[in-house]
């Protein structure tokens, strides 16, 4: 009744622990490097031709309303700015455009995170 727990089970338990634990780690960090490796377009330029991205996403619509806006006040005039009001619109637009890809680019980036979390 009076047994001792055998040394040699224990260190091999012990053993068995650290060595499923440090495998699981080294798979995590295999599976991120595969993932850096298949990915490409992290780094300093893909930041900044995304800052790019979204910049455009918003000055194109807007250019476009401006210019339909002063096409219609030459060609059909009123005491309204079609210009001013084309160009509301289109920036409207381009900041619509830019939140969604943004919201949508950061959906996909903790959905990665996550999934390297697992």
């Amino acid at each position: 009744m009076n047994e001792k727990p055998d040394p040699n089970r224990t260190n091999q338990a012990n053993q068995t622990s650290h060595s499923s634990t440090f495998a699981r780690q080294v798979d995590t960090k295999a599976k991120r490097k595969m993932k850096a490796m298949r990915r490409h377009d992290s780094g300093v330029w893909f930041g900044l031709g995304m800052m790019g991205l979204i910049g455009w996403s918003v000055v194109v619509p807007t250019l476009v309303g401006t210019a339909v806006g002063l096409w219609l006040d030459r060609h059909f005039p009123r005491a309204q700015s079609w210009t001013l009001m084309l160009l509301v619109a289109g920036l409207l637009i381009g900041c619509f455009n830019a939140w969604m890809w943004v919201s949508k680019e950061d959906k996909a980036m903790h959905e990665e995170k996550d999934d390297e979390n697992e």
